[in-house]
């Protein structure tokens, strides 16, 4: 069972850049896009043999979540329930029949961190309702999460310790999420290897490869026994992220 998660940056875009010919090697029974920035009715982008889901932003033009799957699901939810949190089109979760598959676009804490404060009220919440899914059944958490873990996460770790999305406050948050019973698929398979996911659009940082890996698979721990192979697809282009990529047993 493959699964792949992409950050689109602008799904309109992406669709404009071959995005349905990568849909269509990927060959993936769950595509999990963030960052579509669609409202109802603005795309109609299907593809034969799966359902899609979608969950928009109030706000135009912003956030936004979809998931394209070829099992039916049990049940979908949109958000974590809790209204404060639901209003960005953050989080599509399917249920399925042995795990719930949680889309996610992590809130990002902006320059000068200045959304940090919301961001770990957000990475409480959020890891709460993890958990409380996990203590259903099994687990799988992907998308963009905002960031890199560790030192090997990003080009130059050294000059953005106070950077958005290498603070360490949200450097933490992942560490108590791991803690809290999950997996980070790509770095229980390649511990050592640097491959990254997201590159700015500036001073070439693509081309030079000054990139951050902070798309993820997490798995929870009973599903651990479950992963075959985790990839980071960073010669696809189309947005500032690449896909990522789990397979499952």
């Amino acid at each position: 069972m493959k699964l792949v998660s992409w950050n689109v940056n602008g799904l309109r875009a992406v669709a404009k850049k071959g995005f349905e010919d990568v849909f269509q090697e990927l060959d993936a029974d769950f595509v999990c896009l963030q960052e579509t920035k669609l409202q109802e009715g603005q795309l109609d982008l299907e593809f034969w043999g799966y359902r899609s889901y979608w969950n928009y932003a109030e706000k135009k033009g912003y956030s936004g979540t979809a998931v394209y799957t070829r099992v039916e699901p049990l049940a979908v939810t949109y958000g974590i329930g809790i209204p404060e949190h639901d209003t960005e089109g953050r989080v599509i979760t399917l249920e399925m029949e042995d795990f719930f598959l949680v889309c996610v676009y992590v809130p990002n804490s902006q320059d000068g961190l200045r959304r940090l404060e919301y961001r770990m009220q957000w990475e409480d919440a959020f890891r709460a309702y993890l958990v409380g899914l996990a203590a259903r059944k099994g687990v799988v958490v992907c998308g963009d999460m905002n960031v890199a873990h560790e030192e090997i996460d990003l080009k130059n770790p050294a000059t953005n310790h106070f950077s958005a999305g290498f603070s360490d406050e949200e450097r933490a948050k992942m560490t108590e999420l791991l803690g809290a019973g999950f997996i980070d698929s790509w770095r229980y398979l390649h511990p050592e290897e640097v491959k990254y996911s997201w590159w700015s659009y500036r001073m070439a940082a693509r081309e030079r490869n000054v990139g951050w890996r902070i798309d993820y698979f997490l798995v929870s721990e009973n599903l651990r026994d479950r992963i075959v192979s985790a990839d980071i697809h960073d010669g696809i282009t189309g947005s500032d992220h690449c896909p990522v990529e789990l397979v499952l047993r």
